[in-house]
Protein backbone atom coordinates (compact mmCIF):
# COMPACT_ATOMS: atom_id res chain seq x y z
CA UNK A 1 0.00 0.00 0.00
CA UNK A 2 0.90 3.67 -0.65
CA UNK A 3 0.03 6.41 1.60
CA UNK A 4 -0.02 10.18 -0.18
CA UNK A 5 -0.28 12.80 2.10
CA UNK A 6 -2.81 15.17 0.86
CA UNK A 7 -4.14 18.73 2.36
CA UNK A 8 -7.62 18.43 3.41
CA UNK A 9 -8.84 20.51 0.62
CA UNK A 10 -7.60 18.46 -2.26
CA UNK A 11 -8.92 15.62 -0.54
CA UNK A 12 -12.31 17.15 -1.30
CA UNK A 13 -11.38 17.81 -5.04
CA UNK A 14 -10.31 14.33 -5.52
CA UNK A 15 -13.24 12.54 -3.86
CA UNK A 16 -15.57 14.89 -5.39
CA UNK A 17 -14.53 13.76 -8.75
CA UNK A 18 -14.76 9.79 -7.83
CA UNK A 19 -17.99 10.36 -7.13
CA UNK A 20 -18.77 12.18 -10.10
CA UNK A 21 -17.37 9.70 -12.01
CA UNK A 22 -19.18 6.69 -10.08
CA UNK A 23 -20.33 3.18 -12.15
CA UNK A 24 -23.24 3.06 -13.25
CA UNK A 25 -25.03 6.32 -13.24
CA UNK A 26 -28.10 6.94 -11.31
CA UNK A 27 -28.58 7.80 -7.86
CA UNK A 28 -25.41 7.30 -6.06
CA UNK A 29 -24.57 6.20 -2.23
CA UNK A 30 -22.22 7.11 -0.25
CA UNK A 31 -21.42 5.99 3.28
CA UNK A 32 -18.61 8.43 5.00
CA UNK A 33 -17.20 6.35 7.68
CA UNK A 34 -15.34 6.96 11.17
CA UNK A 35 -15.51 7.59 14.50
CA UNK A 36 -16.50 11.00 15.82
CA UNK A 37 -13.07 12.36 16.48
CA UNK A 38 -12.60 11.58 12.64
CA UNK A 39 -15.01 14.12 11.96
CA UNK A 40 -16.98 12.15 9.58
CA UNK A 41 -20.12 14.33 9.37
CA UNK A 42 -17.85 17.02 8.40
CA UNK A 43 -16.27 15.61 5.42
CA UNK A 44 -19.76 14.54 4.31
CA UNK A 45 -20.57 17.94 4.85
CA UNK A 46 -18.05 19.36 2.80
CA UNK A 47 -18.57 17.34 0.10
CA UNK A 48 -21.94 19.09 -0.94
CA UNK A 49 -21.10 22.16 -2.96
CA UNK A 50 -18.79 20.95 -4.61
CA UNK A 51 -21.06 18.20 -5.46
CA UNK A 52 -23.80 20.05 -6.34
CA UNK A 53 -21.03 22.77 -8.53
CA UNK A 54 -21.06 20.02 -11.11
CA UNK A 55 -24.65 19.48 -11.23
CA UNK A 56 -25.25 16.39 -9.32
CA UNK A 57 -28.27 17.01 -6.56
CA UNK A 58 -26.73 15.89 -3.02
CA UNK A 59 -28.74 15.22 0.35
CA UNK A 60 -26.68 14.54 3.40
CA UNK A 61 -27.67 12.13 6.17
CA UNK A 62 -26.08 11.93 9.41
CA UNK A 63 -26.49 8.39 11.21
CA UNK A 64 -26.47 10.27 14.60
CA UNK A 65 -30.18 11.00 13.29
CA UNK A 66 -31.32 7.65 12.87
CA UNK A 67 -30.80 7.15 16.95
CA UNK A 68 -32.81 3.92 18.41
CA UNK A 69 -35.54 5.45 21.01
CA UNK A 70 -33.53 6.05 24.68
CA UNK A 71 -35.35 3.18 25.74
CA UNK A 72 -33.68 0.79 23.71
CA UNK A 73 -30.30 2.53 23.15
CA UNK A 74 -29.82 2.84 26.63
CA UNK A 75 -30.94 -0.38 27.90
CA UNK A 76 -27.59 -1.31 29.38
CA UNK A 77 -26.91 2.46 30.77
CA UNK A 78 -25.53 5.26 28.99
CA UNK A 79 -22.13 4.37 28.99
CA UNK A 80 -22.12 0.79 27.78
CA UNK A 81 -19.71 0.56 24.99
CA UNK A 82 -21.11 -2.73 23.48
CA UNK A 83 -24.40 -1.32 23.19
CA UNK A 84 -22.65 1.50 21.80
CA UNK A 85 -21.20 -0.75 18.92
CA UNK A 86 -24.16 -3.12 18.32
CA UNK A 87 -27.39 -1.25 18.59
CA UNK A 88 -27.55 3.07 18.81
CA UNK A 89 -27.85 3.17 15.37
CA UNK A 90 -31.28 2.14 13.48
CA UNK A 91 -29.67 0.41 10.48
CA UNK A 92 -33.23 -0.84 9.69
CA UNK A 93 -34.70 2.60 9.51
CA UNK A 94 -31.66 3.85 7.83
CA UNK A 95 -31.84 1.20 5.19
CA UNK A 96 -35.77 1.42 4.94
CA UNK A 97 -35.73 5.46 4.44
CA UNK A 98 -32.84 6.25 2.84
CA UNK A 99 -30.90 3.78 1.12
CA UNK A 100 -33.33 1.40 -0.48
CA UNK A 101 -35.19 4.01 -2.05
CA UNK A 102 -32.15 5.82 -2.78
CA UNK A 103 -30.96 2.25 -4.35
CA UNK A 104 -31.84 0.80 -7.83
CA UNK A 105 -35.43 0.92 -8.55
CA UNK A 106 -36.07 2.94 -5.50
CA UNK A 107 -38.35 5.94 -5.56
CA UNK A 108 -35.97 8.45 -4.23
CA UNK A 109 -38.21 9.25 -1.87
CA UNK A 110 -36.18 9.78 1.19
CA UNK A 111 -36.31 10.93 5.20
CA UNK A 112 -33.42 13.12 5.85
CA UNK A 113 -33.83 12.40 9.66
CA UNK A 114 -35.52 10.01 11.91
CA UNK A 115 -35.00 10.49 15.45
CA UNK A 116 -34.36 13.43 17.54
CA UNK A 117 -32.04 12.43 20.33
CA UNK A 118 -32.91 15.45 22.68
CA UNK A 119 -35.79 15.20 22.91
CA UNK A 120 -36.25 11.76 21.78
CA UNK A 121 -38.77 11.81 19.68
CA UNK A 122 -39.31 11.41 15.98
CA UNK A 123 -37.57 14.13 14.05
CA UNK A 124 -41.15 14.91 12.28
CA UNK A 125 -38.75 15.67 9.06
CA UNK A 126 -40.38 16.08 5.50
CA UNK A 127 -39.74 13.63 2.88
CA UNK A 128 -37.54 14.87 0.09
CA UNK A 129 -37.25 13.48 -3.63
CA UNK A 130 -33.45 12.70 -4.79
CA UNK A 131 -33.01 12.72 -8.40
CA UNK A 132 -32.18 9.87 -10.07
CA UNK A 133 -28.56 11.29 -10.74
CA UNK A 134 -28.44 12.19 -7.04
CA UNK A 135 -26.26 11.27 -4.57
CA UNK A 136 -26.91 10.38 -0.95
CA UNK A 137 -24.15 10.76 1.51
CA UNK A 138 -24.33 8.82 4.60
CA UNK A 139 -22.11 9.86 7.47
CA UNK A 140 -21.72 8.38 10.38
CA UNK A 141 -19.51 5.54 12.81
CA UNK A 142 -19.93 2.03 12.78
CA UNK A 143 -21.43 1.83 8.43
CA UNK A 144 -19.30 -0.93 7.35
CA UNK A 145 -19.61 -4.04 7.51
CA UNK A 146 -22.83 -4.79 8.41
CA UNK A 147 -24.60 -5.40 5.26
CA UNK A 148 -25.81 -2.05 4.82
CA UNK A 149 -26.51 -1.20 0.78
CA UNK A 150 -24.12 1.33 -0.46
CA UNK A 151 -22.38 2.02 -3.58
CA UNK A 152 -19.40 3.35 -2.19
CA UNK A 153 -17.45 3.25 1.09
CA UNK A 154 -15.41 6.04 2.56
CA UNK A 155 -13.05 5.18 5.61
CA UNK A 156 -11.82 7.72 8.00
CA UNK A 157 -8.92 5.89 9.66
CA UNK A 158 -7.75 6.41 13.32
CA UNK A 159 -4.90 5.06 14.81
CA UNK A 160 -5.72 4.38 18.02
CA UNK A 161 -3.19 6.82 20.27
CA UNK A 162 -4.81 9.31 17.72
CA UNK A 163 -8.09 8.05 18.59
CA UNK A 164 -7.40 8.45 22.13
CA UNK A 165 -6.31 11.59 22.47
CA UNK A 166 -8.76 13.33 19.91
CA UNK A 167 -11.83 11.30 21.46
CA UNK A 168 -14.27 13.66 23.77
CA UNK A 169 -12.80 13.07 27.34
CA UNK A 170 -16.35 12.60 28.16
CA UNK A 171 -16.46 9.98 25.12
CA UNK A 172 -13.78 8.25 26.08
CA UNK A 173 -15.86 4.81 27.31
CA UNK A 174 -16.43 4.24 23.29
CA UNK A 175 -13.26 4.05 22.53
CA UNK A 176 -13.49 -0.07 23.39
CA UNK A 177 -16.25 0.30 20.60
CA UNK A 178 -13.98 1.67 18.19
CA UNK A 179 -11.44 -1.24 18.92
CA UNK A 180 -13.97 -3.53 18.78
CA UNK A 181 -14.97 -2.55 15.14
CA UNK A 182 -11.08 -2.22 14.01
CA UNK A 183 -11.04 -5.87 15.49
CA UNK A 184 -14.03 -7.69 13.98
CA UNK A 185 -14.61 -5.45 11.07
CA UNK A 186 -11.04 -3.98 9.81
CA UNK A 187 -13.02 -1.46 7.89
CA UNK A 188 -9.52 -0.02 6.47
CA UNK A 189 -9.27 -3.22 4.55
CA UNK A 190 -12.17 -3.10 2.50
CA UNK A 191 -13.13 0.32 1.73
CA UNK A 192 -12.84 1.97 -1.33
CA UNK A 193 -11.41 4.98 0.08
CA UNK A 194 -9.42 5.05 3.13
CA UNK A 195 -8.24 8.34 4.44
CA UNK A 196 -5.86 8.33 7.07
CA UNK A 197 -6.67 11.32 9.61
CA UNK A 198 -4.00 11.10 12.82
CA UNK A 199 -3.44 14.69 11.98
CA UNK A 200 -6.82 16.88 10.40
CA UNK A 201 -4.63 19.47 8.67
CA UNK A 202 -2.30 16.82 7.10
CA UNK A 203 -4.84 13.65 5.84
CA UNK A 204 -3.23 10.60 3.91
CA UNK A 205 -5.12 8.61 1.38
CA UNK A 206 -3.93 5.00 1.51
CA UNK A 207 -3.87 3.51 -1.70
CA UNK A 208 -2.83 0.17 -3.59
CA UNK A 209 0.43 -0.14 -5.16
CA UNK A 210 0.52 0.08 -8.93
CA UNK A 211 1.12 -2.95 -10.47
CA UNK A 212 4.82 -3.09 -12.27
Amino acid sequence: MRVRPISPERLVTELTKRLVAAEPPGRLRVAVDGAPAAAPDDLAAALVDPLRALGRPVLHVRAGDFLRPASLRLEYGRTNPDAYYEGWIDEPGLRREVLDPAGPGGSGRILPSLWDPRTDRASRAAYVTLPPDGVVLVSGAFLLGGGLPVDLTVHLELSPDALARRTDPALRWTLPAFARYAEEVAPAGFADVVVRVDDPRRPALVEPEAAA
